[in-house]
């Protein structure tokens, strides 16, 4: 009954805030753009939270999975939407990594989008095979592979990947000349890290974490400003001595540019609302998904702040752009 009530009473306070803009919003289904195939971590997110906006707006929200070309597809259709609130897409990093990593993303992250809350977060950890003989921690893993440049290897789930982009923030920040290995998705270059054929590769806690507690793979950092409950073994990148690569695998809600500041509120309430239900939180907690919901402003300087971020690793790894 209280979460009935209180559910109500949202309700009551957003329309009335968005009355100036759309009286009536939403007065129909909300469609939810993923840029993913179904399966993966990003429809994961966006059919949690869809479903839980729709018991928090009492509209239906329904997922539509575009994916292809890296999510540049369904991010382009977004992008060409009216910016009336009925089109949202569920963005990851890559969102932002498209823009420096692509010569023609055909959208701008800045002026065809506004940015509505982060959904949900995990950071990207390094891992390496247990086995490998001359790797107990970071600090070796750095010195081996001085002492044999570009030999070590470092897989990814593809040439621009979050795990790509992190895994080259690491090089650069460490001094260090790896062979970058891109696979077409995470799933691949985890496996050919356990079976000892890869040194090493970046991922997200949640693919990895059975894998770490199986200890068929040994986290030697871990991309975030401090510890992770799920892994308090690992050490922070800083820990281990190298600084400034803390990087996490976010997922997030983003409108169309010009959409009204009034439907950009009622949006980023409703999603507030729905990621501090407990039961919301249990799901994502036993996905290793940490609940992460700024403000639309925080979020919007976020954005700008990652694009310049992978503009400059882009430029200084020398990676040529597609």
């Amino acid at each position: 009954m209280k979460e009935l009530l209180f559910s109500m009473t949202f309700l009551l306070v957003v329309t009335i805030d968005g009355a100036a803009a759309q009286q009536n919003y939403p007065s129909k289904p909300i469609r939810l753009i993923v840029p993913f195939a179904a399966g993966g971590g990003s429809d994961f997110v966006g059919r949690l939270i869809g479903q839980k906006l729709s018991e928090t707006i009492g509209q239906t929200v329904v997922v539509d999975n575009r994916p292809g070309a890296a999510s540049l597809l369904g991010t382009q259709l977004a992008a060409r939407s009216a910016p009336d609130g009925y089109t949202l897409l569920l963005a990851d990093s890559g969102f932002t990594i498209n823009i420096a990593f692509f010569n023609d993303p055909k959208y701008d992250a800045l002026k065809d989008f506004d940015p509505v809350s982060v959904v949900a977060q995990t950071p990207y950890i390094l891992v390496v095979n247990p086995s490998l003989p001359f790797v107990t921690s970071l600090k070796d893993f750095i010195a081996a592979a001085k002492a044999q440049p570009g030999k070590l290897t470092i897989a990814s789930a593809g040439s621009g990947s979050g795990t790509h982009m992190t895994g080259e923030l690491f090089r650069l920040r460490a001094g260090i000349n790896m062979i970058h290995v891109p696979y077409k998705s995470v799933g691949p270059a985890i496996s050919d890290v356990v079976a000892g054929q890869i040194n090493s590769t970046v991922a997200s806690v949640p693919v990895t974490l059975p894998l770490v507690k199986a200890g068929r793979l040994k986290v030697l950092a871990v991309a975030a400003p401090a510890r992770i409950g799920l892994i308090p073994e690992a050490p922070t990148f800083t820990e281990a001595g190298v600084n400034d690569v803390n990087v996490s695998n976010w997922y997030s809600v983003i409108t169309v540019g010009g959409t009204p500041p009034a439907v950009i509120r009622f949006l980023n309430r409703a999603i507030v609302n729905a990621i501090a239900a407990p039961d919301m939180r249990n799901k994502l907690a036993a996905s290793a998904l940490e609940p992460a919901p700024p403000t639309p402003e925080q979020f919007g300087k976020m954005i700008a702040d990652e694009l310049q971020r992978w503009d400059r690793v882009i430029k200084d790894a020398g990676i040529r752009k597609e």
